[in-house]
């Protein structure tokens, strides 16, 4: 039962999948999803490098505070 259920699970992705690659609108949509992946990727890692440099600053500036003040 499970064996009948996987291949026809298949079969359907399959068609789907052999209709995408036919239909060119769908081409540029995952071509276009490919780009956004790609930016959302380097947007995050320079949001996190920038939160680094960030928070090194306000520590660095806090620590200077701190021993001119003698805290």
């Amino acid at each position: 039962m499970m064996a009948a259920m996987a291949s026809f699970s298949i079969s359907i992705v399959t068609r789907v999948l052999a209709g995408l690659a036919r239909d060119c609108k769908a081409a540029t949509a995952v071509e276009y999803g490919l780009i956004l992946a790609l930016m959302v990727i380097v947007l995050i890692a320079g949001v996190g490098s920038l939160g680094t440099q960030t928070s090194e600053t306000w520590n660095g500036l806090y620590n200077r505070i701190s021993v001119a003040t003698g805290r």
